[in-house]
Order: C-alpha cells, then structure tokens, then sequence
C-alpha cells in the first residue's frame, strides 16, 4: 500500500498454436479481463467527446485489440501485455490511515526485450527500466499475438491521494451521465397517465354520473324493458368465466410479483441494496419471491371461493407450481447449454440444489398456508344476483373484437416503461451499472396505473357493447404489454448486440422470455383488480328490481 511499482515482471508464457488461437478468439469476441481490489472493480477511465475532462468508466479491459501495421493491409492481433494500475486513496488525517476509493488501469501492448539471460522476475528489461527512467505510456512498438513467440507481462502500480472520502467512492462509478433522457421518459409516461386518468375520469364522472341517475329513474315498466348499455348485462356479469381455476393461478402468481417489487423498490430508493454487495439485489429478491408465496396462495384461494370452488389445495399446489416450475425447467435448459460450453457463468449445482430448496422447503407450504386462509375466510359478496340462464351476446363491432382490443391495450403500459427499459436491458447485457432505483420507483408506479386505467377504460366500453366476458379480458388487456416486450428484446438484440455465437442467443432470448412471463403476470393482476374493483363499484351502485 502506497508503494509504487515499476515495470515489474509477472513471468514470460510462448506461444503455442492453441493458445494463439484461444487469444485471438478471445480478443474478436471483445473479451475484457476483470479484477477486483477492496471489492472496487477494475475500472479504464476513457475520456467523454461532448464534455471536457469528464470520463465515463468501461468496466475491465480488452484482452487486446485488432489493428494494422502502417503501410500494411493484414489485420494483425495485440494482447494487453502492460497494465499501468492507478490506486487512488483517502487519507483520514485523525486516524492516519489510508482507504482505497478508486481502481483504475490503463492497458498498453508492448513487445518487450531483455539482455541477457532469462532469469524470472529479476530479468532487466530494455523497454521498460525504472532505473533508466524508461516509462511506457503508449502502444507504439506492440505485441503481437503469433505462434512461437514470447509475451513477457509486465505492471506498473501507482498510488495517488483523493478528496473523495470512502462512504461515497461508488459514486464516481454510479454517476448518471444521461439523467436528461430519464427525465424525458418520465414526462413521456405521465402524458400517457395524464391522457388515461382523463379519459378514466370522464367516464366516472361524466357517462357513469348519468347512467346511474338514469338508471335509478325508469319508473315505468315499459321503460325498464328498453334498457341498454351495461346495466343490461347485470345478471350475468358476475358468471364465473372459462377456466376460472387457471385465472385465480396467474393472479395469484401475479401478487406474488407485485410484492416483490415493491418491497424490493422500497428497499432499493432507501439505499439498502449498494452495489458494492455484489449479487445483493438478486438475492434480495429471490428471498422475497419466495416469502410472498403467503400472498399468492391467499389471493388465488380468495378468487376461487368466490368462483364457487371448493378444492383448494388443488389451486394452492397449481400456485406453487405452474410459474416457478417453468422458469426453472427454462433456467435449468439454459445453464445446461453454458455448463457444456464450460463457462465459468454457469450456475453450480449446490446452487440449483438451494434454489430447489427454498421453492420447496419455504414457497410451497407458504402458499399453502396463503391457501388456506384464505379459503377460511367468508366468500366476497356479489353486488348482483346472477341469473340462472346466461344471456346471449350480441354481435360485436369489429374493434370490440377480443384479440384487436386486447392488442390495443398493452400498447399504453409497455409505452409508458420503454425507455427506463432500454437503461436495464443495456445495464443487463452491456455490463453497465444501473443504480437509478428512484426513477425506476416513479416509472413502476406509472406502470400500476397505466394498467388499471388502460383495463378500467376498456372493460367499460366492452360492458357498455353487452359484451360481459370480463375477468380474462381484463387480465389479459394489460398482460399484453409483455408481448411488446419480448418484440423489442428482439429488436434490441439486432440492433444493439453484436451475439455471434449460438448458445450467447439462445441464453439472451431465454432469460428475455422468463422476464416477459414474469411481466405478463404482473401486469395482468394490475389491470384484472382494477377491472374487478371497477365493475363491482358500479354495479352496486344502481338499483336493480
């Protein structure tokens, strides 16, 4: 600690054919060495072009690069042979001790030569002599990746002293360099909020406020049988849909979600999750994933009860098992792909086994203990009778149309989080930090009413057409908005990514998959509560003879 070091040798490797061929495959793909002091990872400082000494940080450095020698058109390999590391570090005057706040290298390529013999780490180099004040600091005569040659890998430690006290050395790393444009998707989104909560609001107030005082006057019989509009539908509103077993499930899966964001968001904003434990926001949230089993169970059971069902285990063991097994059998397909290409990526199997554990020893009978409270509790009342013989539906306009309207639907949720979406995606797979959990906050926040309000509007217009088919309707209208997520996962990946290799897309579009899924259930609870709140406030308000 506060010793530099010059020009000091790590040890002399030569080249065989195949570690020329691992090296330059290593250094085609963009491959970056990273490392790790006091758990502050390595950083290469690279000056910005709009903003005169600013510097943003690439995490790691490149193995090498490609490049030409002047005068020559073949593409020749360079290794980073010379890593010339920066300590920086906060002197605490009272105390006299030093903290490392920073850790920053510059990597050069330099073909190395020695007198003499070859003696280990006490061989004195001609291109790099501290006694000679000989110092490098450029690439100019490189080293080049070729079989039978030498590389001799050699590293320069200098300490510096900073202002920057230890508590807040991550902030250098975390800094927002484009706060502008989350700032714009913000305002983006809440147009789109504003625009719903009016239309939202014109309905409730405009249409509703006279519907049900219109309703609550036909005094005459004869008017009464000339009803229209949703109070039409009244008796077969509340009919337990197709498949309702399966509705309770996703809502159930659905809740799970929902409380697991945003006990996880709560605790991201307030500054519990630092980046600095690495893995500490992915552990967070599996635990909470796990311990919200309880509130699934609960919900799914409340939901069939109501339906009239009566075999609630059957619905708890359908919770406890229809999402998490399939995100398992995708993960599990996954990690078998990179396991066969030896990653070091891959996940152990003590660590499957633990997943495993946690699902099955805490999940599972959480959601069955959710399950049977709820099933305890009394059955949500109606606020209409439903008649015995369901009412025919009359035939619909062709943009009432299922499939059209639920299309439409997700169009606004999935507008209102695109752009925050493109920070996570590229803070996902480009290896950037994302520590903007406050916006993140906001736009999940726009993200629940966007997809009560978007359902809420929707579901009224389809009862208003005679159309009473509402519970999967509601849940999938908002739902929607993953498969527009998936779409631009997609389109991200042409455009942004550069993944050559096969197992690399596949494992991209296989985690892409699992966070559309989880999407899907979340968003779809959001709008199929708001749809269930909705039609049961207007419902009982208007008498019915």
């Amino acid at each position: 600690m506060r010793e530099p070091q010059m020009c000091q040798v790590v040890c002399k490797i030569s080249v065989g054919e195949k570690e020329a061929k691992l090296l330059k495959e290593k250094i085609e793909d963009e491959y970056r060495v990273n490392m790790i002091l006091d758990n502050l990872p390595l950083v290469v400082p690279i000056q910005r072009v709009d903003q005169e000494g600013a510097y943003f940080y690439q995490h790691g450095f490149h193995v090498g690069a490609k490049g030409k020698y002047s005068g020559s058109k073949d593409e020749k390999y360079f290794i980073h042979n010379h890593l010339s590391f920066t300590v920086k570090y906060h002197r605490d005057e009272q105390r006299d001790v030093s903290r490392i706040v920073a850790f920053e290298v510059k990597p050069y390529s330099v073909k190395h030569e020695y007198e003499g013999q070859w003696n280990d780490k006490k061989t004195r180099l001609t291109t790099c002599d501290p006694h000679a004040q000989r110092i490098i600091t450029s690439s100019e005569s490189p080293q080049e990746v070729e079989v039978g040659k030498d590389i001799i890998f050699t590293y320069d430690v200098d300490f510096k002293e900073s202002d920057i006290k230890w508590a807040s050395r991550w902030d250098s790393y975390l800094l927002m360099t484009d706060d502008q444009i989350h700032w714009f998707s913000i305002v983006n989104s809440l147009m789109i909020v504003l625009f719903l909560s009016g239309m939202v609001a014109m309905i409730m107030l405009r249409t509703l406020y006279r519907d049900i005082s219109k309703y609550n006057q036909l005094e005459t019989q004869e008017e009464a049988q000339e009803e229209t509009g949703w109070k039409l539908v009244h008796g077969d509103v509340f009919r337990p849909p197709s498949n309702s077993d399966w509705l309770c499930v996703y809502v159930g899966t659905g809740v799970q979600f929902f409380g697991m964001l945003l006990v996880t968001m709560v605790f991201a904003v307030l500054g519990f999750l630092s980046p600095s434990n690495r893995g500490g926001l992915m552990t967070a949230m599996l635990l909470l994933w796990v311990f919200m089993g309880l509130l699934a169970g609960y919900s799914s059971s409340r939901l069939y009860k109501l339906f009239k069902g009566s075999e609630w285990k059957n619905i708890a063991l359908r919770t406890a098992f229809t999402f998490p097994g399939s995100v398992f059998a995708i993960f599990f397909f996954l990690n078998a792909l990179i396991w066969g290409q030896k990653s070091s990526g891959a996940v152990p199997f003590t660590t499957m086994f633990a997943l495993v554990l946690l699902w099955f020893g805490i999940s599972v009978p959480l959601v069955f203990v959710g399950s049977f409270l709820g099933f305890k509790k009394p059955t949500i009342e109606d606020p209409v009778k439903t008649n015995k013989i369901p009412r025919q539906i009359p035939e619909q306009a062709w943009y009432m149309n299922p499939i059209f309207s639920i299309l439409i639907g997700g169009i606004l949720p999935f507008g209102a989080v695109f752009i925050e979406l493109f920070f996570i995606l590229t803070s996902i797979w480009l290896h950037q930090f994302y520590y903007i959990f406050g916006f993140l906050f906001l736009v999940f926040l726009i993200l629940i009413v966007t997809c009560a309000e978007i359902s809420i509007v929707l579901c009224y217009f389809q009862l208003c057409s005679e159309d009473y088919l509402w519970w999967w309707r509601s849940y999938l209208t908002s739902g929607s908005s993953a498969l527009y997520l998936f779409l631009y996962a997609t389109f991200y990946f042409f455009t942004k990514l550069e993944i050559t290799k096969f197992v690399s897309a596949v494992m991209y579009f296989g985690y892409m998959l699992i966070a559309s899924y989880a999407f899907f259930a979340l968003t779809g609870t959001i709008g199929f509560y708001a749809c269930f709140l909705f039609t049961r406030l207007i419902y009982s308000s208007v008498k019915i003879e």
